[in-house]
């Protein structure tokens, strides 16, 4: 019997679901470039080593922000594949609340398809963002909790 999933947040629950509708390796490299394409410019000011995520073959550096109880999040990469991971992410994560975001596992990724095409280094730089911004919302979850207290 395989364990209960939690339900995933509508945007990132939207992306897997166009995902799942594409068939071809290389049309799902495109939706994937596509994530790249929309995130807005990194400011460079923030391109340090305190943002930059560990783990990865490219450049990519991944910034959070807390409004009203909901997290946002900006990144970068200099690889355009990981620039569309993180792209992806950030669509898929931001305006959660923290807990929302820490009690998620990164496994969607194997329903999008994405885990067979990518390459071994560029899945595991998928965990290092995904990890890196779990934990931002973990400081920001942890912040929120002790100033209540």
């Amino acid at each position: 019997m395989s364990p209960i999933s939690q339900p995933l947040p509508p945007a990132l629950d939207r992306i897997i679901q166009r995902f799942q509708q594409i068939s071809e390796p290389k049309r799902r490299y495109e939706y994937l470039l596509h994530f790249a394409k929309r995130l807005p410019p990194f400011p460079e000011d923030q391109k340090i080593l305190e943002n930059k995520v560990s783990g990865c073959a490219s450049q990519v550096y991944v910034i959070a922000t807390m409004d009203s109880g909901k997290i946002g999040f900006e990144g970068d990469s200099d690889a355009q594949i990981t620039k569309g991971l993180v792209g992806l992410l950030v669509e898929g994560l931001t305006g959660l609340t923290p807990p929302e975001i820490i009690q998620l596992t990164p496994d969607f990724i194997q329903q999008t398809g994405l885990d067979i095409s990518l390459t071994p280094s560029r899945v595991n730089g998928f965990y290092n963002i995904f990890q890196m911004m779990q934990k931002r919302a973990l400081v920001y979850h942890l912040t929120e909790t002790y100033s209540q207290s």
